[in-house]
């Protein structure tokens, strides 16, 4: 029959040989589509592993199927009744060219199918590799690409790679971003500076927020109002920024406001307050020891105890700091295993700041600031038992009172 077909044209004959060839290549390919993957996928869902599913997901058996219709050509080609030799040689090019992307294709989802097993795991928030497995990817690529272009031009891949010292500042340049990003991942994983679920702060990029994804290009961070921002690897080395991860592990989060207090209130204490202040359960051991303290104190001027001007007394401003310091003290959702203190810190022209500075037993943001408030609430509304004023400047209600 091929023979009746070359009296009628030459080309007819190879033509023929081709298109059965191919036609072939699909069939088998599509039984391979529909039996073999669609058996894959039935045996992965029933297993109990996961690594078979995330194989699934990325693909990785569709694409090593598609290898067998191109070394069905492959090694169909020179039985093509007819065609040339030039014709044979370009055909198996093409498909080995074809089976090399398909294998490259291949490999890079089973990469991206690794670092999904691997994210899945508890190590990876603390050692994330997807920056590693894209330059792995990246390199793969490359090295498919000269395998590519060497398969189908017929020529050796190392007489490729040869012509690529010439290129090397362009490729430099090109790939600049790509190094620096490399550069900084490894810097970042070696000395533990970022990880997947951190919380940093990144004024200068808008960022406040956990990290959700750390690429080799890019570090994914979502902010509290979910917006996203994205930050390039590299600038995390060249920048600064915050991480909140310390905080996080010691389950613990800093309280530091200060009271303003209105310095013109600060005075000495007279002994019917002292008598009122024994009263206050915060207050008994700090009055009785404080009594004590001053006694000694005074015992010792001698003739000099009679004017009050020489004797050590109680001021309001101290026993209110005594007074908070024992009432942090006491509170149960105040971390007593770290810093807890009350102190005075310079006076300006908004008063005397009282700092509180403490930590509360727990990190979550809506409990901590309930546990601020509710100190706060407590202190400010305290303040004027001890015969003191809260600063503040005055409004428009004060400038009325005026007239």
């Amino acid at each position: 029959m091929l023979e009746q077909l070359g009296t009628i044209h030459p080309a007819l004959p190879p033509g023929a040989g081709l298109l059965a060839l191919l036609a072939v290549a699909v069939i088998i390919n599509l039984m391979a589509k529909h039996v073999l993957v669609r058996a894959v996928r039935v045996f992965a869902k029933r297993s109990s592993a996961t690594w078979d599913d995330a194989l699934v997901t990325h693909n990785v058996f569709g694409r090593l199927v598609q290898v067998v219709p191109a070394l069905i050509v492959f090694a169909g080609a020179p039985f093509v009744p007819d065609l040339p030799e030039g014709g044979v040689q370009l055909i198996r090019n093409v498909a080995m060219g074809y089976m090399v992307l398909m294998l490259t294709l291949a490999l890079t989802a089973m990469l991206s199918a690794a670092n999904a097993i691997y994210a899945a795991s508890p190590m990876a928030k603390e050692r994330p590799l997807k920056g590693f497995v894209q330059l792995v990817q990246i390199a793969v690529w490359i090295f498919g690409g000269v395998l590519i272009v060497s398969a189908v031009l017929d020529r050796s891949p190392l007489l490729l790679l040869s012509g690529f010292g010439a290129m090397t500042a362009i490729l430099l340049l090109v790939f600049k971003d790509t190094i620096l990003s490399l550069v900084a991942s490894v810097q970042l994983s070696a000395q533990d500076m970022v990880r997947v679920g951190d919380w940093i702060e990144m004024p200068q990029f808008g960022a406040d927020g956990d990290v959700v994804d750390v690429q080799l290009h890019t570090v994914k961070v979502q902010n509290w109002d979910k917006t996203i921002t994205t930050i390039p690897t590299h600038r995390l080395i060249t920048d600064s920024f915050k991480n909140w991860r310390g905080m996080s592990l010691t389950g613990a989060r800093r309280i530091k406001r200060a009271i303003y207090i209105d310095v013109s209130t600060i005075r000495m204490q007279t002994e019917d307050e002292v008598d009122h202040f024994k009263h206050f359960a915060l207050l008994k051991d700090y009055i009785k020891t404080k009594e004590q303290e001053l006694a000694d104190y005074n015992a010792g001027l001698a003739t000099e105890v009679d004017e009050e001007v020489n004797r050590r007394r109680l001021t309001n401003i101290g026993t209110f700091r005594a007074y908070a310091y024992n009432y942090l003290k006491k509170h149960p959702k105040i971390h007593k295993g770290m810093t807890l203190m009350v102190r005075q810190l310079g006076p300006g022209p908004e008063g005397l700041p009282l700092e509180i500075y403490c930590f509360t037993n727990t990190t979550e943001w809506a409990v901590y600031e309930d546990i601020q408030s509710d100190i706060f609430d407590h202190l400010l509304a305290i303040v004027p038992e001890f015969g003191l004023r809260l600063y503040q400047k005055p409004a428009g209600s004060d400038l009325a009172n005026l007239r």
